[in-house]
């Protein structure tokens, strides 16, 4: 009989690893992540989030094995193999080996997101050897389907989709480290609510939900919202990351840093690559010297387009940080804009079973009668979304010449600083 390892988890008590997760989670790809913070700087605001992305790996494999486990029960995977139910456990277990140090910040300043830059510590190594040997050759690509949710399967929805079992667990974990009430999900509720049913359109078989589910569905959605608005970003968190994003940034342009290879740092490690130069913005983050807001509109406010070449044009923002910095009598690097990139945070995507055996597409249009978020949706993802001026230190500034700044287009912006005009008028 195969042997199965208990792990004791703060959150879901005992997980059970089979000799093939056992075998995944002993290669250097995983454990690096034992060394990556799931929440980045967000310690220096909720000291007990230094919980790291092993822990969830761990955590969002067990929630692929209790779904999977279910699903079985009720005969639903009368037509997956056991190892295409084995392959979707184990690219739920893999999903994060390509995060960078300190959690999502560096995909905000262009780095490959965590998915790509997965590839080659999935295809090669010690990962590779073991997927190949537990499935086959094409297992690495399997996985990496499954991962960026191009897999055909009927499991693919529980690894990347609207019901992804990756939520649940860093929701929940990261609502308990931070030591707030903001995670509740009804958990079991969910699970037992996942199907298999035809996919509208195709009519191939995928994840979906039962109508009686659509309560639980609800409570997942308003604990993400609860997390972004009250923990992801929260001013303290966002002023933190905006100091490390321009602290990798400026380490990337001058050469201080090699772009080949970053997913291979953990926290530490590039802290440690960083302290000879011992930049400012390190230090002060070391000491948890973080930047103040001088000034900050929600997304309500701001409509839909103006302030997006902040999050979507990292050379321009840099630019104007440094021009707004010389005319608040500041240096290069203290001031710092941020506005969190947009994020499908409350989006859904996916197909209802119907008390009736109806199957109904539920997107951001809702079903009548069943679930409508989509005005509420908007108005809670406008409401969690700030833009905000931070600097060094609280200088005095004519908010309504920010406001100026920040709501001009990206072109205009662009001609000013090439014109070399003031940006504060």
């Amino acid at each position: 009989m195969p042997t199965v390892k208990v792990i004791r988890d703060p959150l879901w008590n005992n997980i059970r690893l089979d000799p093939l997760a056992l075998t995944l989670v002993d290669t250097p790809a995983m454990q690096r992540l034992r060394y990556v913070r799931q929440l980045g700087y967000a310690f220096l605001v909720y000291p007990g989030a230094t919980h790291s992305r092993f822990e969830h790996a761990l955590g969002a494999h067990h929630m692929a094995r209790r779904t999977i486990t279910l699903l079985a029960e009720r005969g639903e995977l009368a037509q997956v193999d056991e190892q295409e139910r084995d392959l979707t456990a184990a690219a739920m277990l893999l999903h994060d080996v390509g995060h960078y140090p300190f959690s999502h910040a560096l995909e905000e300043i262009g780095a490959l997101n965590h998915e790509s830059a997965a590839t080659p510590r999935i295809t090669t190594g010690a990962v590779a050897g073991a997927l190949t040997t537990a499935f086959g050759a094409d297992a690495p690509a399997r996985v990496l389907a499954l991962m960026h949710g191009s897999d055909e399967g009927p499991l693919q929805g529980l690894v990347s989709g609207s019901i992804d079992l990756d939520k649940i667990d860093y929701l929940k974990r990261d609502a308990m480290m931070c030591g707030v009430p903001y995670g509740e999900i009804d958990v079991d509720r969910l699970l037992d609510s996942v199907v298999i049913v035809p996919m509208p359109g195709t009519g191939r078989p995928g994840v979906g939900i039962m109508e009686k589910g659509l309560s639980a569905l609800e409570s997942l959605l308003f604990a993400k919202y609860q997390m972004y608005r009250n923990i992801y970003w929260h001013h303290a968190v966002r002023s933190a990351t905006a100091m490390y994003k321009r602290l990798v940034d400026d380490a990337l342009q001058s050469g201080a840093l090699p772009l080949d290879g970053l997913a291979d740092w953990t926290d530490e490690g590039l802290v440690h690559a960083l302290l000879p130069s011992a930049p400012p913005l390190l230090m002060a983050l070391r000491e948890r010297r973080l930047y103040k807001r001088v000034a900050q509109w929600s997304a309500a406010a701001l409509g839909d387009e103006a302030g997006e070449w902040i999050a979507s044009d990292r050379a321009l923002a840099v630019a104007v940080e440094d021009q707004l910095a010389v005319e608040l009598g500041l240096a290069r690097g203290e001031v710092l804009l941020d506005y969190p990139a947009k994020t499908q945070m409350l989006g859904v995507d996916l197909p209802v079973l119907r008390r009736d055996g109806a199957v109904e597409h539920l997107t951001s249009t809702g079903i009548a009668g069943a679930l409508n978020l989509p005005a509420l949706s908007q108005q809670l993802y406008h409401s969690a979304r700030w833009l905000r001026v931070f600097a060094v230190h609280r200088v005095p500034v004519n908010v309504d010449q920010l406001w100026a700044v920040v709501t001009t287009d990206a072109d205009t912006l662009r001609a000013s600083l090439v014109d070399g005009r003031p940006l504060l008028t």
